[in-house]
């Protein structure tokens, strides 16, 4: 007897984990690519590399001189508007975080 649900299978549930995988390297990259693009990080090479010789001895690793942003963080005095118990507000002086990022030379 053939019926309908006879052409019919059930796969198992694929599982997720290559896809997430994948989606944070590819954040992982683009975070990278934008840390370079905007200056953030600044890659010199310092010492030229020179090829070992034939004998496998000698030779030398290049060297590299990496800048990377300066990030000052701190502290400054701002007026916020904070809520009293008696349903009014008041204005009070309180610390709040600040970021400072200067390019990498």
């Amino acid at each position: 007897m053939n019926t309908t649900q006879d052409h019919y299978r059930e796969y198992p549930a694929r599982s997720n984990g290559a896809r997430v995988g994948i989606i944070v390297a590819v954040v992982a990259i683009l975070a990278i690519i934008a840390a370079f693009a905007f200056g953030l990080i600044d890659i010199n090479q310092t010492k030229e590399m020179k090829a070992p010789d034939v004998q496998v001895s000698g030779g030398q690793a290049p060297a590299f001189d990496v800048d990377t942003a300066k990030v000052d963080v701190g502290t400054k005095n701002t007026d916020v508007t904070v809520p009293k118990v008696d349903v009014g507000t008041t204005k009070e002086q309180i610390k709040v975080p600040t970021v400072d990022v200067q390019k990498a030379n």
